[in-house]
C-alpha cells in the first residue's frame, strides 16, 4: 500500500484539471442515465394508449419510482398531442445522447493532460536521480535494468494510475447513482441482486494477487531482454567478428520465450476479471427476469414494461463500471509491481553527495595531496593502499605501472567518482569532501582511452557542457588538437552528425575531439587517462602533439602504457599492487636498475 501511495503523490499536482475532468465525467454520467431513462416514457405512454383508470395520487412517491413517473407522464400525454410529447422525447433522446458524447471527450482531453504529465514527471524524475547516483552504482546495476525503469516500469505505473484516476472519477459515481435508481424502482429485488457482488469481488481479487506477483517476473524479464539488446547492439562488431550472430539470437529467444510465457499468464489472469464480473451480470438479470416475469405472469406486477426496460437497461449499463472497477483492482496490482523496482531504484542514495555547508571552489592555487589514501570497490578487494604524494601546481605528473596496478582508481578519486574509504585528499589544504562537486569537477577536464561521444554534430560535442559558445572558440580549441583540418574535411563540417558513439570516425578522429572538448572548457588540472594508447602510429602522434600544446602551463596528469609518452613528465609515479612504489623524474627513476620503472622501460624498449 506505501508504494501505491507513493505513486499517487504524482496525482497532487494536478488537481486542478482532475476536479474538472470529474465534473465533466459527473456530467456524462448524469446524461447517460437520462438518456436511458428517456425509454420508459417512450415505451409506456407514447406506444401505449393513455390509461384511463385512476390512479391514487396519495400513495404515489419517490419509493415507487416507476409508477410515479408513468402517472405524471400519462397526465402530460392526456393534456398534450401524443405527436407533439413523441417529438419532444425523441429530441431529448438525441440531446442526451449529443450532451453525453460532448461531456466524455471534454473529459478524456483533461485526463490525456493528467496522464502524459504525471508519466513524464515520473519518468524524469527516474532520469534524474540515475544521474546523481553514484559512478560506482553503474558498475554494480546493468543497464538494461535502468533503461527498463524508466521506459517500461514508467508505463505500467502511468497505466495504473490512469486506470485508478478514470474509475475513481467515472466508475463509482455511476455506481451510485444507478444503485439509487434501482433501489427507487424495487429495493427488494436490487438488494437480491447487490448480495452477488461480493462473490464477485472475491473472484476477481484473488487474479489481482496473482498479478501482482506475475507482473514482477514479467518487469525482470524485460530488463533482462533489454539487457541483452544494449549489450548485443553495443558490441556488435565483436559480435560479427567471431560469428556469434546465431548465438546472440539463440540468447535472446531464450529469454523473449519466457518472457511471453509470463505475459500469456498475465493476460490470462488479466482477461479472467471480464467473465466473472460478465456472468455475475446475466446471472442478475436472469434473476430480475424470472422474479418480474413471474409477477407479470401471474398479473402481479409492480412495473410497466418501460420501467422493466429501464429497469434491466440499468443494470447492464451498470454492469460496465462495476467491470472497469474489478480490473482497476489488477491494474493496480500490477502498478504495485513495477512501483517496488522504480521506487527501490529512488530510494538509492548517492554515495557522494554534497555535505551540509559545503562550499565552492574556484581556483587551484597550490597543492592537490593524497594522504594515506586506501580504496576498494564494494565487491572487490583492495585497489590502493595507503597512498601518498603530491601533485603541485603547474606541473606535469605522469602515472605508470603494470595493468591492474590502481593508476584509473588513483585520478578517479580526484574528480570524487568515488571517495576513499581510508585517508583523505585536500586541494590547497581543503578535504574533497568539503567542497561542492560540481565546483571541483569545474576545475578539471577529462580525457579517457575510451572516447564517449555523442550522436550528434562535431560542434556539440565539442561544446558539450557549454552553451551559447562562439564558433571561433570551437574552431580554436580543435585547432590545438589536431582535428581541425579532419572536421573540415567531413561533408557538413562542424555541423557533421557523427553517429552513435562517434563510430564515423576513426579512432584517431574521436580522441582529437575528445581533446578538443577538454581543452574548450580550459580547465586549469588536466586528466589524460591513457588518451593515446589505443591508437595508430600516425594518429598517437598528431594526438600526442596536441596534448603537449595543450599540458604548458597546465596541472596536468597522464597515465600511460607507453613510457615514450611520459619521459618529458615533471615527475613519475609508478603504482604496482595498489601502492606506490617509486617516485621521481624520468632520468632518475632510469639510475635504479632493480626499479619497476626500468624494467617496463627496458621491456618496452627492448633494451
Amino acid at each position: 500500500m506505501k508504494i501505491f501511495l507513493r505513486i499517487v503523490r504524482y496525482i497532487k499536482p494536478h488537481r486542478g484539471t482532475l476536479a474538472i475532468a470529474n465534473m465533466l465525467m459527473l456530467l456524462f454520467v448524469v446524461f447517460n442515465l437520462l438518456s436511458i431513462g428517456l425509454i420508459m416514457p417512450l415505451v409506456d405512454v407514447v406506444f401505449n394508449p393513455p390509461t384511463t383508470t385512476e390512479v391514487n395520487t396519495e400513495n404515489l412517491s419517490l419509493l415507487r419510482l416507476g409508477e410515479y413517473i408513468s402517472h405524471h407522464l400519462d397526465r402530460a400525454v392526456q393534456s398534450y398531442n401524443r405527436l407533439d410529447v413523441l417529438l419532444v422525447l425523441t429530441l431529448g433522446l438525441v440531446a442526451a445522447f449529443l450532451l453525453k458524447n460532448l461531456f466524455w471527450y471534454m473529459n478524456s482531453r483533461f485526463m490525456a493532460r493528467v496522464e502524459q504529465n504525471i508519466m513524464h514527471t515520473l519518468r524524469v524524475d527516474v532520469y534524474r536521480h540515475i544521474h546523481n547516483l553514484s559512478l560506482g552504482y553503474f558498475t554494480e546495476e546493468r543497464k538494461g535494468n535502468l533503461i527498463s525503469s524508466v521506459i517500461n516500469d514508467v508505463r505500467i505505473i502511468n497505466d495504473s494510475v490512469v486506470a485508478v484516476i478514470n474509475s475513481m472519477f467515472r466508475d463509482p459515481p455511476q455506481i451510485m447513482l444507478y444503485a439509487v435508481l434501482l433501489f427507487l424502482f424495487d429495493w427488494q429485488l436490487t438488494l437480491l441482486v447487490f448480495l452477488l457482488l461480493p462473490i464477485s469481488g472475491f473472484a476477481i481479487s484473488r487474479v489481482a494477487d496473482r498479478l501482482k506477483k506475475k507482473g514482477i517476473e514479467s518487469q525482470e524479464k524485460m530488463a533482462d531482454m533489454v539487457s541483452i539488446l544494449d549489450e548485443t547492439l553495443a558490441n556488435v562488431r565483436i559480435v560479427k567478428a567471431f560469428s556469434m550472430e546465431e548465438f546472440e539470437v539463440s540468447k535472446f529467444k531464450g529469454e523473449s520465450s519466457l518472457y511471453a510465457r509470463i505475459m500469456e499468464k498475465i493476460q490470462r489472469r488479466r482477461n479472467l476479471a471480464t467473465p466473472i464480473s460478465e456472468f455475475f451480470g446475466v446471472f442478475s438479470i436472469a434473476i430480475i427476469l424470472w422474479f418480474m416475469g413471474k409477477g407479470v405472469i401471474a398479473g402481479e406486477g409492480t412495473m410497466t414494461p418501460g420501467g422493466l426496460l429501464v429497469y434491466i437497461g440499468v443494470i447492464t449499463q451498470m454492469m460496465r463500471p462495476l467491470k472497469l472497477f474489478g480490473q482497476v483492482f489488477n491494474s493496480v496490482q500490477e502498478g504495485i509491481g513495477a512501483g517496488e523496482r522504480v521506487f527501490r531504484l529512488l530510494d538509492t542514495k548517492p554515495k557522494i553527495l554534497d555535505k551540509p555547508g559545503a562550499r565552492s571552489i574556484a581556483r587551484f592555487r597550490d597543492i592537490i595531496s593524497y594522504e594515506n589514501v586506501t580504496f576498494r570497490y564494494e565487491t572487490g578487494s583492495v585497489v590502493l593502499r595507503n597512498v601518498s604524494c603530491e601533485i603541485r601546481a603547474g606541473e606535469t605528473l605522469a602515472i605508470v605501472g603494470p595493468s591492474g596496478a590502481g593508476k584509473s582508481t588513483f585520478v578517479d578519486l580526484l574528480p570524487r567518482f568515488y571517495d576513499p574509504v581510508e585517508g583523505r585528499i585536500t586541494i590547497d589544504g581543503v578535504d574533497l569532501r568539503d567542497l561542492t562537486v560540481d565546483s571541483l569537477r569545474g576545475l578539471m577536464g577529462i580525457v579517457t582511452q575510451e572516447t564517449i561521444l555523442f550522436n550528434d554534430t562535431v560542434r556539440n560535442n565539442i561544446a558539450y557542457g557549454r552553451l551559447g559558445v562562439p564558433t571561433e572558440k570551437i574552431i580554436e580549441a580543435a585547432r590545438v588538437a589536431n582535428a581541425h583540418n579532419f572536421i573540415t574535411d567531413l561533408p557538413f563540417g562542424y555541423d557533421t552528425v557523427i553517429g552513435d558513439r562517434g563510430l564515423k570516425l576513426s579512432g584517431g578522429q574521436r580522441q582529437r575531439i575528445s581533446l578538443a572538448r577538454a581543452i574548450l572548457k580550459n580547465p586549469p588540472i588536466l586528466i589524460l587517462d591513457e588518451a593515446t594508447s589505443a591508437l595508430d602510429t600516425e594518429s598517437e602522434i598528431l594526438v600526442q602533439e596536441a596534448v603537449e600544446r595543450v599540458l604548458a602551463g597546465r596541472t596536468s596528469i597522464v597515465i600511460a602504457h607507453r613510457l615514450s609518452t611520459v619521459q618529458h613528465a615533471d615527475r613519475i609515479l609508478v603504482l604496482d599492487n595498489g601502492k606506490l612504489i617509486e617516485e621521481g623524474p624520468h632520468t632518475e627513476l632510469l639510475r635504479n636498475t632493480e626499479g619497476i620503472y626500468k624494467r617496463l622501460y627496458e621491456l618496452q624498449f627492448q633494451i
